[in-house]
């Protein structure tokens, strides 16, 4: 299986004159089965774009006009993309020579979506349900293959053909940034499909993407609303629903100040409501048999 790298960019000048050579490294090596290396750009203003021209020519550039987020970013990036299989790499994530030789054989399993690269000190993602909310924390790394609640867009790889099928990423119920993963993973399993994490897919992530420049009570804020709309649209278990009524409750009578990331997400209400008509249409699997995997 040929393998497209899809990386988003908004003003990383520095981080791909620092990281592409070491994707181009990658390509390369002939095992990891790379076929391109996309870069998305997404309006930056910097100078990633005459970067790209002059020194990496060898990378496919794709630039949007204006800036429309990291979902919108990546999803642009598949659409593009040729190969059998997307890998997922943020601007500040470097890979090993190696690092989809131990990846691609999973996709022999047409089952198999998704598969999580290693960030060091990180491993397979938990997912449960608790006072009302989805949560999701980290596994154990482990020298064994583990099943994963999900994978990570920042250094992930996915079947390009089921990408399709789910539609990509939320853009337009999760946009700018933060679930939009998990919601593409959580659908996938809800319909039948495997999400693993490999251990010896060796990546290290500096944590330097451009939304760590942010204000931090807006990203929170984002964040908290997108976990919102997640369980809104996802998850249909009437029992789970119930619970999550009474958990909004719950936040809004000892945080006060969650009245604002509860208006913020009723404003994308009729989105949620629609996407989750097609959630109920399209799951085999239940809500609570995913989460049992996990505890």
């Amino acid at each position: 299986m040929e393998a497209s790298i899809v990386i988003p960019n908004f003003n990383g000048e520095a981080l791909l004159r620092r990281n592409l050579p070491k994707v181009i490294g990658a390509m390369e090596y002939q095992a990891n089965n790379i076929s391109e290396i996309i870069v998305v750009d997404d309006g930056s203003w910097d100078k990633s774009v005459t970067l790209i021209k002059k020194e990496f020519k060898q990378v496919k550039l794709v630039k949007h006009t204006r800036n429309r987020g990291f979902s919108a970013a990546v999803n642009t990036g598949a659409r593009t993309s040729s190969g059998d299989l997307v890998v997922l790499l943020n601007s500040d994530v470097v890979p090993a020579r190696d690092f989809l030789v131990s990846v691609l054989p999973h996709f022999s399993n047409k089952k198999v979506f998704a598969v999580s690269l290693h960030e060091k000190g990180y491993a397979w993602a938990k997912g449960f349900f608790d006072e009302g909310f989805i949560q999701i924390g980290p596994g154990v790394e482990t020298e064994r293959v583990h099943d994963s609640f999900y994978v990570s867009g920042c250094s992930g790889v996915f079947r390009r053909n089921l990408w399709n099928k789910l539609g990509g990423m939320d853009e337009e119920l999760l946009s700018p940034f933060y679930w939009e993963d998990i919601d593409l993973c959580y659908r996938a399993a809800k319909r039948g499909y495997s999400i693993l994490w490999e251990p010896n897919s060796l990546v290290v992530h500096k944590h330097e993407s451009t939304i760590s420049k942010l204000s931090k009570n807006y990203v929170a804020r984002v964040r908290e609303r997108n976990q919102l709309l997640f369980v809104w649209k996802n998850i249909t278990s009437p029992n789970l629903t119930k619970r999550h009524v009474g958990g909004i409750f719950k936040r809004l009578a000892t945080h006060p100040g969650y009245i604002r990331v509860v208006l913020m997400a009723l404003r994308r209400l009729g989105i949620a409501l629609r996407a989750r008509e097609k959630e109920i249409k399209e799951a085999k699997i239940s809500d609570e048999m995913i989460l049992s995997r996990f505890n």
